[in-house]
């Protein structure tokens, strides 16, 4: 038994309402079962509940035994002294108030249906589980219920990713284009030199970045400079000694510093994804887009982001994945898929973060645009579709993705629409 079953009986009222009575036989009628507190304090507040003749408001406190009140404390937490019902499972022993009255308590297991007890054992009780606990019945989910649960964890996933987006808001002053600037730096780094990417980034001096913009060469060479790919003495080759060059010289103009920091990998990386190739394609977005981030907010579908990130690495890049080597001819474009990352981590979260600051309501056009792209393919995606789920888009790939990370794995059937349905099925 979880405590979490005790909150959603109550809240859904899926309990017998007819003929309450409490541990002392006290008559109990529910007229509001209040509002959910999913933060800390009492489980439920501005409850109203009759207890024979008198009218309660207050708040409402559940566990698995009335002995857990004391096991948590509550006696001495001021926060817990205007609870009017104690709701459990067990009752094992009197809960009293700070003036020593009791509190009125409220046996939840003698007033619920055993077909409710039999849908919950399934779900978390069942001897040969797949890899999600529904993962039997949730391929037959009803249409509405499932589209509708998507597109609700579809946005809690895109605003769990602003939250990094709020975090350099604050640190930049408010300053959008460098925010969008360092988020879209980290993200071209990937999963794995995404957050030294992200560290290159937060040192590299954007007004600087701003002024050097209509130079190719610059800001390469700016970009290289900082990832401390333009130490080396021997390499001997024109463009790598263009770049040091440049580098120098924007070092003692700007009067900028160099800091101790991790090198972007190459281990483990296609050639397609090396540093190399990714900072001079960055390079080269930001010197075709002077406008970029205005550009990126004001798109108002994924065709029109696609054309914003037609952009492949300079010249020197179409025979060389690393400096000095030459190798098969081969232009470096930014790929379908390598945007469709881009709009999903970096311009979603910043075209939702923007719009809320300007007051602007855009999640259809959100949702128009993350529809358009494809979904992802991973392990978590593939055990999904295995179930009998579709997966026409990103949105919904992106869902699951949510769905999975922070309900299935964390077993908060009870929070999850599909686990509502379940729950709710006639015996």
């Amino acid at each position: 038994m979880r405590e979490d079953l005790l909150h959603f009986i109550w809240k859904y009222k899926k309990l017998q309402l007819e003929n309450l009575k409490g541990s002392k036989n006290e008559i109990i009628q529910i007229l509001d079962v209040g509002s959910h507190n999913l933060l800390s304090g009492p489980d439920f507040f501005n409850a109203k509940i009759q207890i024979d003749e008198q009218l309660w408001a207050g708040t409402v406190e559940m566990h698995i035994k009335s002995s857990d009140w004391y096991a948590h404390n509550h006696e001495i937490d001021p926060n817990y002294q205007n609870v009017i019902l104690h709701v459990v499972w067990e009752d094992d022993c009197d809960v009293f108030r700070s003036d020593n009255t009791v509190i009125p308590t409220l046996v939840l297991r003698e007033y619920i249906s055993f077909s409710l007890l039999q849908e919950y054992q399934k779900l978390f009780y069942r001897k040969e589980r797949s890899f999600i606990n529904c993962g039997n019945e949730i391929g037959g989910t009803s249409d509405f219920v499932l589209q509708n649960w998507l597109e609700v964890l579809y946005f809690e996933r895109l605003e769990r990713k602003t939250d990094l987006v709020a975090q350099l808001l604050k640190a930049s002053n408010n300053d959008w284009e460098r925010v969008f600037f360092v988020l879209l730096f980290k993200n071209f780094g990937l999963k794995i030199n995404g957050e030294s990417f992200y560290e290159i980034a937060n040192r590299l001096p954007y007004p600087v970045v701003r002024k050097i913009q209509g130079s190719k060469l610059q800001m390469e060479s700016l970009f290289y400079g900082f990832a401390g790919f333009l130490d080396n003495d021997d390499t001997g080759d024109h463009y790598y000694n263009s770049l040091k060059k440049e580098f120098a010289f924007l070092k003692a103009k700007f009067h900028f510093l160099e800091t101790p920091h991790q090198k972007p990998e190459f281990f483990k990386l296609r050639p397609s994804n090396f540093p190399t190739i990714r900072l001079s394609q960055l390079a080269n977005l930001y010197v075709l887009h002077q406008n970029l981030f205005s550009k990126v907010v004001n798109a108002k579908s994924v065709e029109e982001l696609y054309l914003v990130f037609t952009v492949s690495a300079s010249e020197y890049w179409n025979n060389h994945y690393t400096f000095g080597k030459i190798s098969k001819n081969h232009v470096k474009i930014l790929t379908r898929k390598f945007v469709d990352l881009l709009i999903v981590n970096t311009v979603l979260p910043i075209k939702l973060s923007y719009a809320k600051h300007m007051g602007r309501d855009v999640p259809e056009e959100i949702i128009n645009i993350i529809s358009a792209i494809a979904p992802e393919s991973n392990t978590v995606i593939s055990k999904f579709k295995s179930l009998n789920l579709l997966f026409p888009s990103a949105k919904e790939s992106q869902a699951v993705i949510q769905l999975y990370n922070e309900y299935c794995t964390k077993n908060k059937c009870l929070q999850c629409a599909v686990g509502h349905q379940l729950l709710n099925r006639k015996p």
